[in-house]
């Protein structure tokens, strides 16, 4: 039995060297590696207004009672452009003191002031001139904040994706040439998460007292969406 693993063991010694000798001459393959970032443009098509009504008042109940009204009165005005209540939503509502302050004395309290702000989302471009000129008109005294953005980027998402590794093969190749040597294939690509901007504001600071004579112009623009690639290429030096 014991020469039989003697045996064994002189057997499998000279296998376990060469193994390792075919290991440690394996050589690591060139590699390239470059990140490449690519852009593609969009056109909004929703927007998102928040329209406020402010009253002032000497009392807190009879501020929020005329602000209740007038805003009842905008909320009644968005739905008779088509608008439903899935597009109309309270963003923010909050009462509270007017202070005089002079020297040498407490803060005294002259009035209080009641804000109820809406968002509207607005489906349709088209209208969003029309939906803030019906809130001017109906009691709005105050447009906080109007954002465009695009309801659906995936097809420019694509596009930025094709333009990004475009861009990561483009500067290997250049990159390989520079090294004396080529390109070889694709190794490995990994996409990043896209980037669109957030929703672009136009702030419109308006207090109106009744609707205007105009339409009120809006030019929503382009969005970008943007796009980070990482690829790694084989590198196939020149002999």
């Amino acid at each position: 039995m014991k020469r039989l693993l003697s045996l064994i063991c002189l057997l499998s010694a000279p296998l376990s060297l060469q193994s390792q000798a075919n290991n440690t001459s394996l050589e690591p393959v060139p590699q390239i590696t470059v990140v490449g970032r690519g852009e593609s443009k969009i056109s909004p098509d929703r927007a998102n207004i928040q329209i406020s009504v402010q009253t002032r008042a000497p009392t807190a109940s009879v501020a929020g009672a005329a602000n209740a009204s007038r805003q009842k009165a905008v909320f009644d005005a968005l739905r008779k452009l088509g608008l439903g209540d899935d597009q109309l939503s309270t963003a923010n509502y909050n009462v509270y003191p007017e202070h005089r302050y002079e020297p040498n004395r407490n803060p005294v309290i002259v009035g209080y002031v009641a804000t109820n702000t809406i968002n509207v989302e607005v489906r349709d471009l088209t209208k969003v001139g029309v939906v803030i000129d019906a809130s001017l008109g109906a009691g709005a005294n105050l447009i906080s904040s109007l954002n465009f953005y695009a309801s659906n980027i995936q097809q420019a998402r694509q596009a930025a994706i094709t333009a990004a590794v475009q861009v990561a093969r483009a500067e290997a190749e250049i990159g390989a040439r520079a090294a004396q040597g080529q390109l070889g294939g694709l190794l490995e690509l990994t996409i990043g998460a896209y980037y669109a901007p957030p929703p672009r504001p136009m702030m419109m600071m308006a207090k109106a007292e009744a609707a205007q004579a105009t339409e009120t112009p809006v030019q929503p623009g382009l969005e970008t969406v943007t796009v980070e690639v990482t690829t790694r290429w084989r590198f196939v030096p020149n002999r």
